[in-house]
């Protein structure tokens, strides 16, 4: 689950977008292409280029996978407990819990570094489409427009960090109808300044996850500082602690991290038969690897928390993928989409000459895929150590390549932040990093043979737990500093390293460059030619009045608060904390349902009437977590942190009747802080006090 102008976005603007039939609140819209005719017909607004502006440079992404927003103009950053999970856990130790106990920063100086948090703030948006187009226009083979294609990106990219010094990506949109420059203000300077205990912050954990409704106070705040000093800044969502009302307005702004509503049939039916399944079989083997790591005691349970939590979401959420595209309503619909977009471009001499052959390219690209699709899945160690290995071993030979030729992940525009990445010092746990590589590896070994080249090279001989335990227990990658020393070495000492780690990676590093090589040319290649393709055809049919799927960029969507019908009743449009009460009592406050003691205690002090969260028809996804709910007013009076079980099919149709974001509201956020938390320096803060 991103110009300062002091006008109304122009008429000229509007009247350029025409409307195709999109449900009313469908569509994960950039902020260079909003619906403006909708949003004045239905609701009687259109954002100003002000608004907008000043939305926009209040919204970050998180790079480990997330959104916020700035809530003071000191710094102050909004999100999800679950989105600063990986950093709460990584600032614990056994005798400092903060995943469970929670975490209050009472003065600026006990707030707590991040050890690897990126967060990057969108500052300009560059239509870069004509120059990307012009350096393929000559290729003739498929594999001749991939290789000019990322000479060209890795340009533009280099070109606007050496002048701009920014964070700077260029983003396929409309499967490669069009590319954008994003630049982004990046700061690696955060600290963790509240988070509350996560039985209360996932309260009802997996049985309620994906559910409505709900009782969970999702949130967590850090800090971002510059030069050392908390980050001054105007571009902050002003608290509003009354919160969104049943039927108002409300935006939704953050990065949604991928959808498939413009994939082509044939691509959905190979997510259905070949992908779903095989994802969704690894990640339940991988929970219960760490289910029996998490069985040997209290801190191997602690250590192993953070990861099954997001291995536990990451499978419901494909479960619920998956039961969308079995559901034959949904492929039908997609079906007769096709079949219509399909007929349009056919039926016009130019666009069949142009893209009528792209639909049966893609098909033939899903069928090489699914020839070695098990080998870009089983080929994993699931292992940090093993990863870091292979970032070095890859990173010092990329680095002496032409910037175009480089591998994705080690262009000039990428290393700082994956220098970020590989020096973290966060803990790394061997205990858990053997039972983690031994369940990667007899996984391999079932699904592969003994006789596959990946097992023997990584086994030698040995059993999956024999050749985790000598890697992990043999290696040095743990410390930092030895990491660094490799990098700073260069390819001849990673070449000399005996290091069993790297001695592996050096070993499988040719199978790997094969692999992705192979799939380049047979399988990406392909697609991009032909989603090239697909989507000038769509601009050609359909006008700029769709939107491109995500891609963990910047998006806005518009909807309200609302209700819907639910197992033969209606969910209500917002839950309070008498219901957060009578569920977990419910339940005789066990296990998911339990409430920490501070909510037991403190409970004659709350009023029970306070909204907690509350459901819209926003739409959203994936990366959409920690996204700031906003008003008209462009005040947050929300936070994103799920969707409802009904949306789970959103990343291929949005239904609007059932489809629902779930939200924490401001109103219960700022009860909780004042009365469970007594954190009145974050709340004076936020009400600008």
């Amino acid at each position: 689950m991103f110009r300062d102008a002091r006008w109304p976005v122009v008429a000229a603007v509007a009247a350029a977008l025409w409307l195709a039939p999109l449900s009313a609140e469908e569509g994960m819209w950039t902020f260079d292409n909003l619906p403006v005719q909708q949003l004045q017909q239905k609701y009687g607004f259109t954002p100003t280029q002000q608004w907008l502006d000043h939305v926009r440079l209040s919204s970050v992404r998180l790079n480990d996978g997330g959104s916020g927003s700035f809530v003071s103009p000191r710094g102050l950053l909004l999100t999800n407990h679950h989105v600063a999970l990986g950093q709460l856990q990584k600032n614990s130790t056994a005798e400092r819990d903060y995943v469970r106990d929670g975490f209050y920063a009472a003065t600026l100086e006990q707030e707590l570094k991040s050890p690897d948090l990126e967060v990057n703030v969108l500052v300009s948006m560059e239509n870069v489409t004509a120059r990307v187009v012009a350096a393929v226009k000559d290729a003739k083979t498929p594999e001749q427009e991939f290789a000019a294609r990322r000479a060209a990106i890795a340009e533009i990219e280099r070109e606007s960090l050496q002048k701009t010094g920014l964070r700077s990506d260029v983003v396929t949109l409309y499967q490669g109808g069009e590319y954008w420059l994003y630049r982004y203000k990046k700061y690696t300077d955060v600290r963790l300044v509240f988070a509350p205990e996560q039985q209360i912050a996932f309260f009802g954990g997996d049985p309620d996850n994906f559910t409505y409704p709900r009782f969970d106070l999702d949130l967590a705040l850090f800090r971002v500082y510059e030069n050392g000093k908390p980050l001054e800044t105007q571009n902050y969502l002003k608290w509003n602690p009354r919160g969104a009302a049943e039927g108002e307005l409300v935006f939704v702004s953050g990065h949604p991290g991928s959808t498939q509503r413009l994939s082509t049939v044939a691509q959905l039916e190979y997510e259905r038969d070949v992908l779903e399944p095989l994802i969704l079989k690894l990640l339940r083997h991988r929970i219960a690897v760490l289910r029996e790591y998490s069985a040997g005691g209290a801190e191997q349970a602690r250590q192993a928390s953070g990861r099954i939590f997001s291995l536990e979401n990451s499978r419901k959420a494909y479960e619920g993928r998956l039961r969308g595209l079995m559901d034959k309503n949904v492929m039908d619909k997609k079906r007769r989409e096709e079949e219509e977009f399909r007929a349009k471009v056919l039926a016009n001499p130019e666009w069949r000459k142009l893209y009528g052959g792209a639909w049966e390219a893609i098909a033939e690209s899903v069928k090489k895929a699914a020839t070695r699709v098990k080998e870009n899945y089983y080929y994993n160690l699931d292992s940090q150590l093993a990863a870091l290995a292979a970032n070095i071993v890859q990173y010092v030979a990329e680095i002496k390549k032409p910037d175009g030729e480089r591998l994705d992940g080690y262009r000039e525009s990428q290393l700082e932040s994956l220098r970020l990445r590989m020096f973290s010092p966060a803990p790394i746990y061997p205990g858990m990093e053997i039972s983690r590589l031994a369940g990667a590896l007899e996984m391999a070994l079932a699904e592969m043979g003994p006789n596959d080249p990946f097992v023997k090279i990584v086994l030698e001989g040995r059993t999956p737990k024999e050749a985790a335990r000598a890697l992990v227990e043999g290696t040095k990658l743990s410390d930092p500093a030895f990491r660094r020393k490799l990098v700073e070495g260069g390819e001849a000492a990673v070449a000399a390293s005996d290091d069993p780690m790297i001695v592996l990676a050096r070993k499988l590093d040719p199978m790997r460059r094969e692999l992705i090589k192979w799939t380049e040319d047979n399988v990406t290649s392909v697609r991009q030619r032909a989603g090239e393709q697909l989507g000038k055809a769509r601009f050609a049919v359909y006008g700029k009045s769709v939107y491109p799927d995500a891609t963990f960029t910047l998006r806005l969507s518009y909807g309200q608060v609302k209700g819907y019908p639910m197992n033969g009743t209606v969910a209500p449009p917002v839950t309070t904390l008498y219901g957060l009460y009578d569920r977990a009592y419910s339940f005789g406050l066990k296990g998911p349902w339990a409430l920490p003691p501070r909510w037991l205690e403190m409970r004659p002090k709350l009023d029970l009437q306070t909204p907690l969260n509350f459901v819209t028809t926003n739409d959203i996804i994936g990366g959409n977590s920690g996204s700031p709910v906003i008003n008209r007013n462009g005040e947050i009076v929300g936070l994103i942190f799920d969707g409802n079980i009904e949306s789970l099919v959103g990343d291929f149709v949005y239904e609007e009747e059932t489809n629902r974001a779930v939200a924490v509201h401001t109103a219960a956020m700022t009860e909780a802080l004042r009365q469970i938390y007594r954190a009145d320096r974050i709340l004076k803060e936020l009400l600008g006090r």
